[in-house]
């Protein structure tokens, strides 16, 4: 097997930023797994399928062609999303479409494939449990909420995604 880091933890926690700063001193391909349930949330938009209807929503993460590129490029069928992902209306359905068991276990599979052959840095929620559970480096990061949504929040700014401190701290609540 390849060399697998793991980082685990939630939203804002500084999972991101950890897992760019130790790929670039160890040259490892950094993989943002959020980024995956960021692709299924943005086809389910737009789609227009709603968030009710949790049988097209798996539909979608059984079919759905994601590529993460090494330079943090993200493809969505073919098509270049990587600021798209992280708009303010992907943000607000990407927990309830996470929470789904069956997207879960199909998005573990493409996270799997997407490092397959690689010596990475993965980084996302279960990470360390699930997707890499035999991962000789296992780290979990954690940070206060408040800590967490002043992160995401300036880091939004800097990205020019146009959300409130409130939603983005509603947003990381739930």
């Amino acid at each position: 097997m390849n060399k697998v880091i793991a980082i685990d933890g939630p939203a804002g926690s500084g999972k991101g930023t950890l897992a760019k700063a130790i790929a670039k001193k160890f040259n490892l391909v950094n993989i943002d797994t959020g980024a995956t349930y960021r692709c299924v949330a943005l086809k389910v938009l737009k789609e227009k399928i709603s968030l009710e209807d949790t049988n097209k929503i798996i539909d979608i993460s059984k079919t759905i062609n994601i590529d993460l590129k090494e330079d943090g490029t993200v493809y969505l069928d073919g098509e270049d999303v990587t600021k798209e992902i992280r708009n303010k209306d992907v943000t607000k359905i990407v927990s309830p479409i996470s929470s789904i068991v069956e997207v879960r276990e199909n998005l573990v599979n493409i996270q799997r494939k997407i490092a397959e052959g690689k010596d990475v840095v993965m980084e996302g929620r279960d990470i360390t449990t699930v997707v890499f559970p035999n991962a000789k480096y296992k780290f979990y990061l954690d940070a206060s909420l408040e800590e967490r949504a002043k992160r995401r929040y300036k880091e939004n700014q800097e990205k020019g995604i146009d959300m409130s401190y409130e939603e983005v701290y509603e947003n990381i609540k739930a």
